[in-house]
């Protein structure tokens, strides 16, 4: 079984990884050429695969390439490119095209096609496969077609794409049983759809889910506040509920690719296809996006109670990446945050062990070197990721002169004040 994987990201090559594992013949292509340089080298980009990694996917055959020629004769071709928001919060499938494009250049009969990049319902019936059959062949008769979203969850080491079910959904039978039969290699557990568009349609039913549940308990943290009620003694209590009830935690705002995107493109052919608005995703991007200037306030709040103007007061932000214990800052929350402490007149710095350069609207951020400096040089100290150096360190959190404004609900102390 050969095999080609088209975007070596967060996706792809963990993909790529797990394939291989198993024993099938793996090629990753990739425009950018230093990713398959490093590759080539044995180098690693992506948080969840190591160096020494990628070196046993080299020992077993695998090999990156930026020569579409690799595509021709593949058994099975997935898609793993970017599908981010364009400038007007629409759908930007640009890398999907590029990547289909070229794909139908060197499409042979007898392949297998998947998408897996997150897009909207119908996506892979009318936009890609159209570009597919433009050289004559037909999909379902001369080549396969089907969808199977990506559920990688970057940092998790207890789900991984070998132990998470995996959704798949061909353009007809076959197509979803060839599909699947790539899966099944190295996934546990497949789980066939009746077709794309219901397989496009659960991924975003997954993240949108998510997406109102943080914006429900990012609401309930600011009344909750405002009625001096713990809204982290309220998440701890509700959890201990053993149905009916999942735990969302508050937090500085949403991050990453999935949970402040999908759900937009959801929303997007809600509103194309019926003419109306998918209202409940509407007001949870409302609340999640306005969290930053909400935590922005607190720390106004927080210093005026030390007899301190934001105006002038060195705030230093503890965690840049859009989660725990990555290094990636796609959509990071700290992003908006720090530009509104700006606005306020701020004076800005991070730490992050796993970011070593950070900027803001183009203006770098100055960097302290540890946990112990931030404390010692800032006004007040805001936790916005929960990184686990922090937890190791969290008896220097706790006791600190500093103030601290703790995002995560993971610190206590005299200084600290959660959300």
């Amino acid at each position: 079984m050969s095999s080609v994987i088209v975007g070596l990201g967060y996706v792809g090559l963990p993909l790529a990884q797990a394939a291989a594992a198993a024993g099938i013949e793996v090629v990753g292509f990739d425009t950018n050429e230093r990713v398959v340089a490093a590759l080539n080298a044995g180098r690693s980009h992506v948080d969840d695969i190591s160096d020494a990694e990628v070196a046993r996917m080299l020992e077993s055959g695998f090999r990156a390439t930026s020569d579409p020629a690799a595509l021709a004769g593949a058994e099975y071709i997935v898609i793993c490119v970017p599908t981010p928001l364009d400038e007007t919060g629409g759908p930007d499938l640009r890398a999907v095209l590029g990547a289909t494009e070229t794909i139908a250049a060197n499409l042979q009969p007898g392949t297998t096609v998947i998408l897996e990049s997150t897009t909207y319902p119908g996506t892979t019936e009318e936009v890609v496969q159209p570009i597919l059959e433009r050289g004559g062949l037909r999909a379902g008769i001369d080549f396969h077609l089907a969808f199977s979203p990506e559920r990688v969850d970057p940092g998790n080491r207890t789900y991984t794409i070998t132990n998470t079910p995996k959704v798949v959904g061909g353009i007809d039978p076959a197509s979803t049983v060839r599909a699947s039969a790539f899966y099944a290699r190295f996934v546990d557990e497949v789980v066939p759809a009746s077709g794309t568009r219901e397989a496009e349609t659960a991924k975003l039913l997954e993240n949108t889910y998510r997406h109102i549940n943080i914006a429900l308990v990012n609401e309930m943290a600011q009344f909750s506040h405002q009625m001096g009620i713990d809204i982290w003694e309220v998440v701890r209590l509700a959890r201990t509920k053993p149905f009916g009830f999942q735990s969302f935690s508050p937090g500085a705002g949403v991050g990453g690719h999935c949970i402040p995107i999908d759900p937009n493109y959801l929303a997007y052919k809600v509103r194309a296809v019926l003419d109306r608005p998918f209202r409940f995703v509407e007001l949870a991007e409302e609340i999640n996006g306005a969290m930053p200037g909400y935590v922005a306030r607190r720390v106004q709040d927080l210093l005026n109670d030390h007899g301190l103007p934001l105006r002038g007061s060195r705030v230093t932000l503890l965690g840049v990446t859009y989660k725990p214990d990555i290094s990636d800052r796609r959509e990071s929350p700290a992003v908006p945050l720090a530009a509104r402490l700006r606005e306020l007149g701020g004076e800005l710095a991070y730490h992050d062990p796993r970011v070593e350069d950070w900027d803001v609207d183009g203006l770098a951020v100055p960097r302290v070197a540890t946990v112990a400096e931030a404390l010692a040089t800032s006004d007040v100290v805001v936790v916005v990721q929960p990184h686990r150096e922090y937890l190791e360190a969290a008896a220097q959190l706790s006791g600190p002169a500093t103030p601290v404004l703790d995002a995560t609900g993971r610190f206590e102390g005299s200084q600290v004040v959660r959300l």
